[in-house]
């Protein structure tokens, strides 16, 4: 059953409101609601809540908005806990309530607990998240921190709203940087034998975390391999070293609580035929055929340059520019072929797909796309796709840019970044600017102890509300309902904002946008500051108010529940709520 808040509840009484107008004929039956919002007005003079319902029900009403709004606002001002209904501008409605509709969703909070702003908007449908997917070359490092950090919050979100998420990481395990892997690692395999390497060769991984991969294979396979011919020890190796690459890949992804349900090979779909399977389905539904792509538009074509006829991927008949060969002229499967293959897979098991993508991958967008639009339709289905592209991260320490590890030689690792600043501030840092912007990371300025720190802000305010109920038991008091009745219009603003987060949540899901839930707990514990501020000029806007026990009950009640707000938005995060700082 969905968690019965306050914006949940309203939304069901204007669509109580609207189907009574459908039955006395003033809208049309079978009128659809699902344009009808809910939000807070941009102003808070203007009300509590505001519906835009008789914007978008004018047309099938035949009616002017605002005299349909005054219908609209008759049916509401009946209903029990609205105060108003007024009509503003062209005929959006603001609705104000009254204080104990805003005093019971205090209440929900405290009933509900973690499981406040959880729902199951999301019907149980099935989203496959696919993000990191970085090769298995190495560890990880600060490229692919933003996009792990963004795909795994975005699955808490879309599992906290009420869909079955599955945690995908693709291994590009069947490409020519295996092959270089393998090599490196064989390298390292003659080092830890005793042979003098001398200077990586050019080409090669010169990473030092290949030394241990190196000295465990010469331990476990002994000097067989040290002086055989490539063909005899390159499959050996390239097995072990990305086994091996992917354990530590694992690792390093652990640091920053992130753990996926599937880990799918490239390598293994080639194996078991999925791109041949794929092509054969493709050309049944007459999505492939065989054709020659045209010279390179805008510049002549390479002196070497001929017509070849290849299988061709139909995507543009699903938006695409031109069509896309699924395989090379020797025969190979493209990237595209097989990623193509690979989305065919994930879309047998999944209503849903989303992909976590770099921005440098923002060419390929529209022909995978397409790709997946042509499974749907061969299906005779619909599968929602969505690629979301994530810019880097400019890493910085004191304004200046941040150019080499200590650890690596050459980039920064994200085991680099966790040990010294911690994961909690890594994960919600990322979130705190849009993906497709441009971001910054200062070393210095992400353990800031201000306001321009939103990390340290958000947890500070968490913190300081356990600071004040501990205080509050030595005194011999507790959190209390009793006198909620006793709060004012400071105290129920801070409740209009603790109310929201169930509304952000499902905003963040519909949206796949993650770094909402980080923006809103920011807003969030901004209200909170502000008004344990009021408290530094009059002692009776404090929390604990001496000498009062029942309106220091009623607002420790209040900061319990904007506590647990804060916590649950945290927790969607990956975040840990600090209890002190």
């Amino acid at each position: 059953m969905t968690n019965p808040t306050l914006y949940a509840a309203y939304s069901d009484t204007i669509e109580k409101a609207l189907a009574a107008l459908v039955s006395d004929g003033t809208l049309p039956e079978g009128t659809s609601f699902a344009n009808v919002t809910l939000e807070p007005p941009r102003d808070p003079a203007h009300g509590d809540l505001a519906t835009n319902a008789a914007m978008v029900l004018a047309k099938p009403a035949r009616s002017k908005p605002r005299d349909l709004a005054e219908k609209i606002a008759a049916k509401l001002e009946a209903e029990d806990g609205i105060a108003s209904a007024e009509i503003a501008g062209p005929g959006f409605i603001n609705l104000r309530l009254d204080p104990a509709a805003w005093l019971g969703e205090l209440q929900a909070i405290r009933a509900l607990g973690n499981d406040y702003g959880r729902s199951e908007g999301g019907s149980g449908v099935r989203v496959n998240i696919e993000y990191v997917s970085a090769n298995p070359t190495g560890p990880m490092h600060m490229g692919h921190c933003r996009g792990a950090v963004v795909g795994d919050a975005l699955a808490n979100v879309l599992e906290f709203a009420g869909h079955d998420v599955v945690r995908e990481y693709y291994i590009n395990d069947a490409g020519g940087q295996v092959d270089t892997l393998a090599r490196s690692a064989h390298l390292r395999y003659r080092e830890a034998l005793g042979e003098d390497i001398g200077a990586i060769p050019e080409g090669l991984y010169p990473g030092d975390y290949l030394v241990p991969v190196g000295e465990a294979l010469a331990s476990e396979l002994g000097d067989r391999f040290r002086d055989a011919p490539e063909d005899e020890w390159l499959p050996v190796f390239r097995a072990e070293a990305v086994a091996r690459m992917m354990d530590l890949i694992k690792s390093d992804l652990a640091l920053l609580g992130i753990h996926h349900d599937v880990f799918a090979s490239e390598a293994a779909l080639h194996a078991a035929g999925k791109p041949d399977e794929a092509e054969a389905w493709l050309r049944k539904q007459d999505l492939v055929y065989d054709g020659v792509l045209e010279a390179p538009k805008g510049k002549a074509p390479p002196e070497d340059w001929e017509p070849v006829e290849l299988p061709l991927f139909r995507s543009t008949r699903f938006g695409d520019d031109q069509d896309r060969p699924i395989r090379k002229s020797n025969g190979s499967w493209t990237y595209f072929g097989a990623d193509l293959a690979y989305h065919m897979q994930k879309a047998g098991d999944a209503d849903e797909l989303i992909d976590i993508w770099g921005a440098d991958h923002a060419g390929t967008v529209k022909r995978i796309k397409a790709a997946v639009a042509a499974l749907a339709e061969g299906e005779g289905k619909t599968i929602p796709f969505d690629v979301k592209l994530i810019q880097m991260v400019q890493l910085m320490r004191g304004g200046e840019p941040v150019k080499m590890s200590k650890r690596s030689g050459n980039f920064v690792t994200i085991a680099d970044m966790v040990d010294e600043v911690g994961r909690d501030v890594v994960r919600f840092t990322m979130l705190t600017r849009k993906p497709e912007a441009q971001m910054e990371f200062d070393f210095a300025k992400v353990v800031e102890a201000s306001k321009d720190n939103p990390v340290w802000y958000v947890q500070y305010a968490h913190a300081r509300i356990r600071s004040t109920l501990r205080k509050a038991q030595e005194e011999g008091l507790a959190p209390s309902a009793d006198a909620l009745d006793r709060l004012g219009e400071e105290e129920i603003a801070l409740i209009r904002r603790a109310a929201q987060f169930p509304r952000e949540i499902e905003a963040a899901a519909k949206a796949r946008e993650p770094h909402r839930i980080a923006f809103y707990l920011y807003d969030l514990a901004t209200d909170l500051n502000a008004f344990y501020s009021l408290g530094n000029t009059d002692l009776q806007k404090r929390f604990i108010v001496a000498q009062d026990e029942s309106l220091s009950g009623a607002r420790l009640f209040l900061a319990d529940a904007v506590g647990q707000v804060l916590r649950n938005g945290l927790q969607v995060l990956g975040v840990v709520a600090v209890e002190r700082m």
